[in-house]
């Protein structure tokens, strides 16, 4: 309704309360300010649509907001969405969900904000499922009955007729609304996660190469596999621990498994000794049999999971339980984070395990909207408690919400899809979100590769060994390009952390859609891009579909090749690209078609990218370990960037404890280029000892 009273939540943001909406929302539980001064940086934005064409019905068991929708308009996001990126005409039910099978929008991360190809976003903060209509209901008001059709002699009929609306239906009797300006949707991307506290900032061993041994390993036996990385020369900075560290599991004590875990310090300290980071399995669900059972048993709901109290962690009293119990069990002698499982749930499905929606809490809060925000609520308890210890943590989990852009979290699944799994890094940053294709299995050597290339070049690099005991080298036959790809990921670690501390400062997703990418220009506006005459044999791309390719920083494009794959399109966005092996040149703004052996995964730098090196160390370098860097250069255009400079594990950078150290290549009065370095300060201990410059520039002599 044109009388919605909007007003300004920070630089080009705009916020209307109608009705009474739930206390408990995802905003609230993360308690995040927005990053202002960084806000103010940005482009200003006006109010993105028609505020005359939103309206806003409040009843008293729901509320249906309507906002209007152009008929080349795309829309992205919604949490983590593994089966489509572009939502346009399909109705969208965002539950947590751990089995997200079917195309519905129920996921691991539903988020209730998507962003429009228009420049815009839409955002709904709240604890309780939403159904979003994303131009899939038509109003018998709309004017469009014109457009009927006869489906008998009409080609071009459609199931879902072209709607110029969006309704989003939340069932409480009120709603807070966000409307996040542009101009580009990833201006509007970065407004949304500047608004939620920036992005998250790993430290630099999370970059680095994980391994999660078999769950019913020994101190002993973790130790053995570890070093056997070591013995191989392969790089890995992380092992997991599966559920056998426990002295239960399902539901679990959170305990160390005295016999095979004696000496839980001892063994974690040991680890550290050579190289390794200590991460830890873990669900909510606690055991009869954990010391903090009878403390957390009046507060925790009225169901349990597994025979398990489901803690009510909106409350003060529970998180101080839990984080005491963590703190002096597992922070205090050295466990670097965790892996946050089962916090999702699935239910209607011949595997129901989770509470049901009208479990009571003693909160007031119902099983809905816990279930909806457990994810939530355990990643920020566990950064707190690091936060406390002025150590950065990284971790993984199996569910989240809104609000997230500032944990230090990676989502996974326990499903198994290599498409899907690309596609979910693409459609989690539209949301906020981290997302890693871990490697578990494979069918074949080959399957095996691709699937290692790719995580390779993900927010977490993994192998999950917890139930077949595989290893980087199950392969022997591609062993060599395994390891080629994990020094690689090593290597990249400078560039990596910069494009993370680009997420943290400024916004911007350090893995992300083709949609966002500048020079997409149609893909922005929703429209269908024009193959090069020679591609016409490969059949047409729209670029609003391109789900299986994707940016890692600002110059590096990715595009996965899947088993049985040789050669793939890729599309390029305007400018010119050089193959980031062969350096061949290609010119954008079309689709390409590539080949590639298996050695080899199409990566794509742009024209003028300079992308910082360091050697494929064994681990990542800790903080006052100086490493050698090298500066490669590609393409023939001046360039320019930033590279990141602290201790790589404290938070002292969100005081200052930081340096931009900016990277630049001109060109000289001969023609030939030449590169520098700006200096860090007399006063500065700097993460980087020496700089070398590398240029790729064979293609264009």
């Amino acid at each position: 309704m044109a009388n919605l009273k909007w007003e300004q939540a920070a630089p080009g943001i705009w916020k209307v309360q109608e009705g009474e909406s739930s206390p408990l929302s995802a905003m609230s539980v993360m308690g995040k300010a927005p990053k202002s001064t960084a806000l103010e940086a940005m482009t200003a934005a006006a109010f993105p649509v028609d505020a005359n064409q939103i309206s806003v019905k409040v009843t008293p068991r729901q509320t249906i907001v309507t906002l209007p929708l152009e008929r080349e308009e795309s829309l992205y996001g919604l949490g983590l969405q593994l089966l489509k990126l572009n939502h346009r005409g399909r109705t969208r039910y965002l539950r947590v969900n751990s089995d997200p099978k079917q195309d519905t929008g129920e996921t691991h991360a539903p988020v209730p904000f998507y962003v429009s190809s228009r420049g815009y976003g839409v955002m709904v903060n709240t604890s309780r499922i939403v159904s979003i209509y994303c131009g899939s209901a038509v109003r018998a008001d709309s004017g469009l009955s014109g457009d009927a059709k006869d489906r008998n002699s009409d080609r071009t009929w459609k199931a879902t007729p072209v709607s110029d609306t969006v309704e989003i239906v939340i069932n409480e009797p009120g709603v807070e609304l966000f409307v996040f300006g542009g101009p580009t949707p990833l201006d509007a991307v970065r407004r949304y996660n500047l608004f939620h506290g920036g992005g998250a900032l790993p430290p630099k061993w999370g970059l680095g190469f994980w391994h999660r041994v078999p769950k019913s390993y020994s101190d002993q036996e973790v130790m053995n596999e570890a070093m056997a990385f070591r013995e191989r020369g392969f790089p890995c900075d992380v092992i997991g621990l599966e559920p056998g560290w426990h002295s239960k599991s399902y539901p679990v004590t959170y305990e160390w498994h005295k016999g095979k875990f004696p000496d839980p310090a001892g063994f974690v300290k040991g680890m550290a000794e050579q190289g390794f980071q200590i991460n830890l399995w873990e669900h909510p669900y606690v055991s009869p049999d954990a010391r903090i059972y009878e403390a957390l048993e009046p507060l925790s709901g009225s169901h349990t999971v597994w025979h398990g109290l489901v803690p009510d962690y909106t409350l003060p009293e529970a998180r101080d339980i839990y984080m005491k119990q963590h703190e002096t069990d597992h922070v205090d002698i050295g466990v670097s984070g965790y892996k946050l499982d089962e916090c999702d749930g699935s239910e209607l499905t011949r595997n129901s395990w989770i509470y049901p929606a009208h479990a009571q809490f003693p909160s007031g809060a119902d099983g809905e909207q816990i279930r909806q925000l457990y994810g939530l609520m355990i990643q920020k308890m566990t950064d707190e408690l690091y936060r406390s210890k002025n150590r950065r943590t990284y971790g993984l989990a199996r569910a989240s919400s809104s609000a997230a852009s500032s944990l230090p979290y990676v989502l996974y699944s326990d499903l198994y899809d290599h498409r899907q799994f690309v596609r979910g890094m693409c459609s989690s940053s539209f949301s906020g979100l981290l997302w890693t294709p871990e490697v578990r299995k494979a069918k074949n050597a080959e399957d095996w590769v691709r699937r290692m290339q790719v995580v390779c070049f993900s927010p977490l690099a993994m192998v999950n060994a917890w139930a077949d005991g595989t290893k980087p080298w199950s392969f022997p036959e591609v062993e060599t390009i395994v390891k080629k790809y994990i020094d690689l990921r090593m290597r990249l670690i400078p560039y990596l952390y910069s494009a993370f501390a680009q997420y943290c400062f400024e916004g911007v997703p350090p893995i992300r859609a083709m949609q966002l990418e500048a020079g997409s220009v149609r893909a922005a506006e929703g429209q269908e891009h024009t193959l090069d005459s020679t591609d016409f044999a490969y059949g047409g791309v729209s670029e609003t579909e391109v789900d299986d390719q994707f940016m890692v920083g600002d110059s590096l494009l990715v595009a996965p090749l899947f088993e049985g794959e040789s050669e793939r399109n890729v599309y390029l966005p305007a400018g010119v690209w050089y193959d980031f092996e062969t350096y061949e040149r290609w010119e954008g703004g079309r689709t390409i078609r590539v080949s590639a052996g298996l050695d080899r995964i199409p990566v794509f730098v742009k024209d003028g990218a300079i992308i910082p090196m360091m050697p494929a160390l064994q681990h990542a370098p800790k903080a006052g370990e100086a490493v050698e860097l090298e500066l490669h250069h590609y393409g023939t255009a001046p360039g320019r960037s930033q590279l990141f400079d602290d201790d790589g594990e404290s938070f002292a950078y969100e005081s200052g404890g930081y340096r931009w150290r900016n990277l630049e290549v001109k060109k000289t009065a001969d023609g030939t280029l030449s590169g520098t370095v700006s200096e860090a300060g007399d006063d500065w201990q700097s993460a980087y000892s020496t700089f070398t410059w590398v240029f790729h520039n064979l293609q264009a002599q």
